[in-house]
């Protein structure tokens, strides 16, 4: 099984590999321009279920058997998955495979740039998957919903991640919600802050990431869970809490969108 996060020169030379089903979560009219030779492409729209009041949620299981059927995932398919966002949609991608019980996933560190900046080859014939028949089956332990939130707001060992920018969390700025501010408790620790300055979004070391979350008060024995305004954002806090060793790591998929929609959900500001 390949690491959670991997470098471009440890993904090269596992190209080939049968098992191997390296995903392009980029928009469409950036991997027809260039994508890692053999990559399918994947609308990374899917991994909402894009319907109901909370269309930001996971997808219902019968929806991520059909994506993951047509993507051709086997229960030993190692899945390398990169996106053109710095890595959110990609880190999303990790965490709906963990819902579902598929731990075989990594993410490209640096995402495409960092393949680029390598002076490895890209392609531009589009890749076709051969389809599976994947049966998702859900697990409850890392996707909280906005009730479970607020019987843990007072628990000693629960801590609350918000990824978002900081003007969000201050209820500065308000985006596509009729409150602004935070869940009452809430960290913040903005999705950025970890990755490496540059234009390869490449994660700090995993020492230093550990020692960003824990500065926050964010540490391995608690039980955490992370979000932004759709997590999207917090697909990478998942991703760099994970592999951090955040061992008790969980996602609010109905983040801000739901919470601050919600006239019955506590709201902090400043």
């Amino acid at each position: 099984m390949l690491p959670l996060v991997i470098s471009a020169a440890e993904l090269q030379p596992h190209l080939h590999d049968t098992n191997l089903l390296l995903l392009d979560l980029s928009s469409i009219e950036h991997y027809r321009a260039g994508h890692i030779p053999g990559a399918i492409h994947m609308d990374a729209s899917r991994l909402l279920r894009g319907e109901g009041p909370v269309p930001n949620l996971i997808p219902t299981e019968a929806q991520l058997s059909q994506l993951f059927s047509e993507l051709g995932l086997y229960r030993d398919t190692q899945v390398v998955a990169y996106d053109d966002q710095k890595g959110p949609w990609a880190g999303r991608l990790i965490w709906t495979l963990h819902c579902i019980g598929h731990t075989r996933a990594s993410v490209l560190d640096g995402q495409l740039p960092a393949w680029q900046a390598a002076g490895l080859p890209l392609e531009q014939t589009a890749q076709q998957a051969t389809a599976s028949v994947y049966q998702a089956q859900r697990g409850p332990e890392l996707c909280l919903n906005a009730e479970q939130i607020v019987d843990k707001l007072e628990a000693e060992d629960f801590r609350i991640w918000d990824a978002r920018s900081a003007q969000e969390y201050t209820g500065e700025k308000v985006v596509n919600a009729q409150r602004g501010g935070h869940i009452p408790g809430a960290i913040h620790l903005e999705w950025t802050d970890l990755l490496q300055d540059g234009d390869i979004p490449l994660l700090k070391p995993r020492d230093e990431i550990l020692a960003l979350l824990q500065a926050k008060g964010l540490t391995p024995e608690q039980q955490i869970v992370t979000h932004c305004q759709t997590h999207r954002r917090s697909g990478l806090t998942y991703l760099a809490g994970k592999w951090a060793g955040l061992e008790h790591l969980a996602c609010y998929d109905g983040s801000w969108f739901e919470w601050g929609n919600r006239a019955d959900l506590p709201v902090t500001t400043a």
